[in-house]
């Protein structure tokens, strides 16, 4: 079954949608649920999309299609009452009745149910050396990501600093959007903390009992140190990019 605030966040998507064929933004969403951030929002529509009860439409920038609809409380109680009278419907309510099982009646599908273009709001830690380590997390702010760009779990941003990761597609100036774990598999492009106060984005590889840090850039150098020097802080997710 839904949890709660699955359950109240595709019904209240449902009924934007029926009313003005437009989802609510990631905004109106949040209050609707009294949550604190919009990346709650962002994780509860990955939740309803893996159960297949709302999908993202193709070739339309976080465009949202409401697949299939819980069965909502009131009108469990209502079909109740209906068939047993008010004493029965009071008795339904009072025992807590909150929904039907998730194979619900389909949502009648809409080519014009458009969501609005919505972005969530990461944690900014300042600058990323791409090249010779510098002091990790400089500063805190938040920045405003596409959430398209975002896939499940906790993210955060880092302003890219330096030019060994450009083979790679990463310029200086860029922000990679991190994924949090502390976990990494060799070749896989991670935050890589420096004995707890320098942090780099570089390749991760393990090299015998040493852990090596491969830049994307022949004019550079692997970094190679000893596994108690190196925590992974999170793996590259996106990179996002301003054009002035």
């Amino acid at each position: 079954m839904l949890t709660r605030k699955q359950h109240e966040l595709v019904c209240f998507i449902n009924d934007r949608l029926a009313e003005t064929g437009v989802s609510p933004s990631f905004e109106e969403m949040k209050d609707a649920l009294d949550l604190k951030s919009k990346s709650g929002v962002h994780r509860l529509i990955s939740a309803l999309e893996e159960r297949n009860f709302i999908r993202r439409l193709p070739n339309r920038a976080r465009a949202l299609e409401v697949l299939r609809m819980p069965e909502r409380p009131e009108a469990a109680i209502a079909q109740t009452a209906a068939k047993s009278g008010p004493k029965a419907a009071a008795a339904s309510a009072s025992a807590g009745t909150v929904s039907a099982p998730d194979m619900a009646s389909p949502a009648p599908a809409s080519p014009d149910r458009i969501a609005a273009n919505d972005v969530v709001e990461i944690p900014l830690h300042g600058r990323i050396a791409a090249g010779v380590p510098i002091e990790a997390f400089e500063g805190s702010s938040m920045l405003a990501v596409p959430a398209a760009l975002l896939g499940t779990g906790e993210h955060y941003a880092l302003e890219v600093s330096g030019d060994s990761m450009v083979e790679a597609g990463i310029l200086d100036g860029d922000y990679a959007l991190i994924r949090r774990t502390e976990i990494a598999r060799d070749g896989e492009i991670v935050v890589a903390l420096i004995e707890d106060s320098e942090a780099t984005l570089k390749y991760f590889r393990r090299e015998g009992a040493m852990v090596r840090l491969d830049p994307a850039n022949r004019a550079y150098d692997p970094q190679r140190y000893a596994p108690a020097q190196v925590r992974v802080q999170g793996k590259l997710s996106g990179i996002l990019r301003r054009y002035d």
